[in-house]
């Protein structure tokens, strides 16, 4: 079992920060790597061509490996889940008559490009809720959700894990539904990837989109996409040089071409190679490769699980550990529970949690440990 790396980290000690789902503080390697972007472009005759290219590069080969994907080619690096997942739905073929299947509540970054497709083709969103309240919420979701594919479904646009109070998405068979109907399955892998395993090549979407600076530990506004099969002719959002070919040839860059780099290179962003957000975003992939997902998986659950065992003894609904994600839950308060007072509590300890839908969503990381919980435990006052 991997021990608590708060060390790494900045946080000052009288901070509970237990919302990681929010985003993540950034370790002190993450920092350094930075500032030291910051001072390169201080002096930049110190940068090479060489240096537009291989950042980026290292970051899909670290990406690839973090969830299963065997040709680095196929990721892309863009500036959050909204420009990733905007992507798809302009390379999508969706028809008048058809559906856009997404969860009820699902962050936004991944409904409003399908809200507009739908408007533009005539194609229905379809959003699936919850059929019932209680312990057997996330199952009957689950099925729902499996249900609410069909023959007209040309697109599942779902997270694995739902980032209100993770509730977990059976992916494998939401993926098998999604290939019996012909449907394309995005997947915004954002509250999950980096804190729990997730296989490209056990699950095959055709698309998964994840921003860094959450569980994978980065800074704000990068993170990467993973493009199957199914995207691999696609006209991406913008024409940038440096997803063309020869384009590591300087002198040559005004013998324009219409042929992209292989692979989802294409879907890029503009500047790419950002000289403080690729390294920045490369060393936290490094520090999580070293820290290994699986590790971060137990070490979230243990720390919380003693917590969610008082929190249901004391009249919380928490959802069933089935369907439950072990770095983040939300907990639903008693009938008459007086939330406003818990909030102040909260405050008053320095306790960071956060109010998503109607659950309070609890997210830890490495860099909590047991004080941290205890001092939630009292805020809650349970015994």
């Amino acid at each position: 079992m991997i021990s608590c790396k708060r060390d790494l980290f900045s946080l000052p000690r009288d901070q509970h920060y237990l919302n990681c789902a929010y985003m993540s503080p950034l370790s002190k390697r993450v920092e350094s790597a930075g500032l030291e972007g910051i001072r390169r472009k201080v002096v930049p005759a110190d940068i090479t061509t060489d240096d537009f290219f291989k950042g980026p590069d290292a970051v899909r080969r670290l990406f690839a490996r973090l969830i299963g994907v065997s040709d680095p080619e196929r990721i892309a690096i863009v500036p959050s889940v909204s420009y990733g997942i905007s992507t798809f739905a302009k390379n999508t073929m969706v028809s008048q008559g058809q559906n856009v299947v997404t969860l009820l509540d699902q962050f936004p970054s991944h409904v409003y490009p399908w809200r507009r497709l739908c408007r533009e083709t005539g194609a229905k969103l379809k959003v699936v809720i919850p059929t019932s309240p209680g312990p057997e919420r996330a199952e009957n979701w689950n099925s729902a959700l499996l249900e609410a594919i069909d023959a007209d479904t040309a697109v599942v646009a779902v997270p694995n894990v739902h980032w209100t109070d993770g509730t977990r998405f059976d992916l494998e068979a939401v993926a098998a539904r999604a290939r019996d109907v012909g449907a394309a399955l995005i997947v915004d892998g954002t509250q999950s990837v980096g804190a729990m395993p997730f296989d490209v090549s056990r699950i095959q979407p055709d698309g998964v989109v994840c921003a860094a600076y959450k569980w994978l530990g980065g800074p704000y506004s990068i993170g990467a996409m993973y493009c199957g099969p199914r995207y691999d002719d696609g006209v991406p959002l913008e024409e940038g040089w440096l997803a063309r070919t020869g384009s590591d040839d300087f002198s040559r860059l005004v013998d324009y071409q219409d042929e992209y780099r292989g692979g989802a290179v294409r879907y890029d962003v503009g500047e790419v190679s950002n000289f403080i957000l690729i390294p920045m975003f490369r060393a936290a992939l490094e520090q999580l490769a070293e820290w290994g997902v699986d590790n971060v998986a137990s070490y979230c659950r243990q720390l919380t699980g003693q917590l969610i065992v008082d929190l249901l003894e004391a009249g919380f609904s928490v959802t069933d550990e089935r369907w439950r994600c072990g770095h983040m839950f939300g907990f639903r308060v008693p009938s008459g529970y007086d939330q406003a007072a818990l909030r102040e509590r909260l405050r008053a300890e320095k306790v960071s949690v956060a109010l998503r839908g109607n659950a309070i969503r609890v997210a830890p990381h490495l860099y909590n440990d047991e004080g941290d919980i205890e001092v939630l435990r009292q805020s809650l006052a349970l015994p």
